[in-house]
Parts: structure tokens; sequence; C-alpha cells
């Protein structure tokens, strides 16, 4: 280690100041007469190394506490460098979109929607409040009272999820920023739901609604209420993968949304995705009506470089005219059918104040998870057939008890009471 200088902190010499040494350095003659004095008044300047090996400095004037100050602050900043906890304060003022196309620039692959989400997170609520404001500005409390105005707490949490990252990006990049401002912010709690809200329709009211549906519809709502599947799983299906003598098909490949264009995924959901589904016989039968329609090959093309390529000839489901199934289009005939069959009701979103419809499509999933509880299957079973990762996620969201629960329970205690003598004042 190098020997420390002398001469830090040092006092700078000033053209206004009329000290011997300040004469000495500007000269009356050249830079003018001023008052002649005793003391300098120059400012004490401060000069260390950051980690990086470059030097920086600061300046102290004589009113601010002039060469203590400069002391006091060389000491803390000595420390700061030994321990590692240094942060430049100049790396803290650009400005949070800056800052964005740094950390942004900088994240790991992610699927589509989740690069759309985010994206559509930071240019509809970060960026427009937030972009010009320099990273060190940033306070809990201007924050808090932001992010309490944005309606709906799931868009809360996930416009959360971006900030949060990127400020605690901030503060391990070289300690941009001391701490971050957004780590604790309180995003409320989700509203609760009213029961007839998310309770889905029975297997019964699921067979009047396929009862509306045109004929070439029908065999895909009833696959989806046989065998769980997300949206994007059965519309991916290929017919490689189903094998209908062993009773059963594997989920390989999904489809999934990129703003209205369909692509190709080769994974599904998450890795308990990867599944084997029994096929009860009418999936099966469901199954056959469409193979025997479009006649798809047994054969599965790789995703290449361009995920848009669907290659429909290979999907078990498709549209009318052979195309690729999409929720919009479906969404077109489903409607239809839940009003005529009576189910339908606009249920008020109480984050969104939307009115949305009931049933909905992903209401069949639903449907079979309540159906595997209803016939005994074990929890961990229903988890691997479902593709969750855990069991208890399957029992407190798709899982759902009758509408005349309460009847069912009094009516399997009532025998026990029988017999029972009750108390009775004397």
């Amino acid at each position: 280690m190098g020997r420390r200088a002398s001469n830090n902190p040092r006092q700078l010499r000033q053209k206004s100041c009329g000290c011997p040494e300040c004469m000495k350095e500007y000269p009356p003659e050249k830079y003018g007469e001023r008052k002649r004095r005793r003391d300098c008044q120059g400012s004490w300047q401060a000069r260390w190394r950051n980690p990086a090996g470059r030097q920086q400095q600061k300046c102290f004037p004589i009113k601010d506490g002039g060469f203590k100050a400069a002391e006091a602050h060389l000491d803390k900043v000595r420390d700061q460098v030994r321990s590692r906890t240094y942060s430049d304060p100049k790396r803290g003022e650009i400005t949070v979109s800056q800052w964005w196309e740094l950390w942004w620039d900088a994240q790991p692959t992610r699927a589509v929607t989740t690069v759309n989400r985010k994206l559509s997170n930071w240019n509809a609520h970060i960026e427009p409040k937030w972009g010009q404001w320099r990273l060190c500005d940033l306070e809990y409390i201007e924050l808090q009272a932001w992010i309490t105005k944005i309606p709906g707490y799931h868009t809360r949490k996930k416009v959360h999820e971006v900030l949060n990252s990127m400020l605690r990006a901030a503060v391990k990049d070289g300690r941009r920023i001391q701490f971050n401002p957004a780590a604790d912010l309180d995003i409320g709690e989700a509203p609760a739901k009213h029961p007839d809200a998310v309770r889905p329709p029975t297997r019964e009211q699921v067979a009047l609604i396929v009862e509306q549906l045109p004929m070439y519809y029908r065999p895909l709502v009833i696959f989806l209420e046989h065998t769980g599947m997300r949206w994007g799983e059965a519309t991916g299906l290929r017919w490689e993968n189903v094998d209908l003598d062993a009773q059963h098909l594997k989920v390989k490949e999904v489809l999934s949304d990129d703003h209205g264009r369909l692509f190709r995924k080769d994974a599904p959901k998450s890795v308990a995705g990867f599944r084997t589904v029994p096929v009860t016989p009418q999936a099966a039968e469901a199954v056959r009506t469409m193979v025997d329609r479009w006649r798809p090959p047994k054969t599965v093309t790789p995703i290449g470089d361009d995920p848009y390529v669907l290659v429909p000839e290979e999907l078990v489901w498709r549209g009318p005219q052979g195309a690729a199934l999409t929720r919009h289009n479906f969404h077109r005939v489903w409607l239809p059918a839940i009003q005529a069959s009576g189910l339908a009701r606009r249920v008020k979103n109480r984050e969104t104040g939307r009115l949305e419809w009931w049933p909905r499509v992903h209401d069949l999933r639903h449907v079979f998870a309540t159906w595997l509880k209803e016939l005994g299957i074990d929890e961990k079973d229903t988890q691997t057939v479902m593709g969750h990762e855990r069991g208890s996620k399957v029992t407190w969201i798709y899982q759902h008890s009758p509408e005349d629960v309460a009847a069912q329970v009094r009516a399997r205690m009532a025998p026990e009471s029988e017999g029972v003598r009750t108390l009775r004042a004397v």
C-alpha cells in the first residue's frame, strides 16, 4: 500500500482570498486587489480512491466545518472502502429511466408472457411517474402514496415486483443507493370474493352449456371438463402425445399468446406441468371425434428459431377452418352458450370494477378438481394430474365445496345426536 498523502485534506487557493498563500498563487497585479487577511478562506478538499482505484474528491467550505469536516469524511470513506460498503453518490444520480435501460438489458431470458407483463407495468405505471426522477431522490412515503392509488390488488402486486427488483439491483450494483425504498411498500390485501363468484358450475350445469354449444365445439368442452387441462395445454396438444389405448396423454408443449399472436412453448407453466393425464372414455371419444375429422399425423415438428410457426396440422384441437384455436375466437361461442343455458350472470370484479361473465372457460379446470375431490382422490395424486408443484394450492384454489354443504353436514350429524338428552330449565 502506498504512503498516505500528507496534504490530504488540503486547502484550495481562491482568487477572492487575500491571505499570503492565495496572494502568491493569484497575484494582485493579474487578478486584482482584494482585502488582505491572515487566515485563508479556501475550501478544504478531501481526496480518496474508490474500490475501482479511481480518485475522487469532495470539498468542504470553511463555513461547513472546513478541515475537521474533511477529515471526518475521509475517515468515514476509508472505513467504507475497507468494509466494502462504499457507494459513490454520483452513481445514484442517474434517472430511473436510465437505470431501467441498464437493468433491463442485464435481465436473463424470460417467458414471452412474463416479459410482456413487465414491459406493460413499466410503460403504464412506473415510467410515466418516476422515469425522470433520480435514483437517489426516491423516498419511501412518496412511493407508498403512489402505489396505493393504483387500482387493483394484483396490478399493484406486479408493479411492485418490477420496481422492487430494479431498486434492489441498484443497491447491489456498487450501492448506487444506500437502501431500497420500495422494499417494504404496503400493497394492501386482495379483496375478498363472495363464494358465489368463485364457485365453479356443477357437472350438471356444464352439461347444459354443452347442449347450447355448436356441435363442432362440444367435444372440446367435454375434454376440458374430463382432463382439467389448461387452455394452452389443450390447444397445444399434438396427436403424437395421445395414447388412447393406454388411456392417457402427455403434456409436453403449450400454445401461448403474445399480444394476439400465438406461439409455441416447449415447456408448460412449471416443471410439474410435464405430466401424464388420464383419459376418461368421454374424453377419449371427444379426441376421436376431432382426429377422425382432421386426421393429424403422428409427428411433432421441433420448435425452430421462429416459435410463431404453429404447424396446426399436428394439433388435435383446431378451429372450424383448421387453424389453431384462440381464446378470443372461442369466447364468441362460449358466451352465447352460457347465456342460452340460463347460467350466465355478470360478476363485478371488486379490484377493477369491471363486470365479468360467469362461468369462465377456466372454471372447467375447477370442475375437474372438485370432481376428483368428490371421488376421494388423494391430494398428492390430484396435484400430479393437474400439474401443480404444491398440493395445497389445488385445495385452496381449485377444489370447492357444494352449495348445500351445510345441509350435508347437518344430515350426517343428525344420527349421532339422536338419543341425546337436552338440558331444560328447572
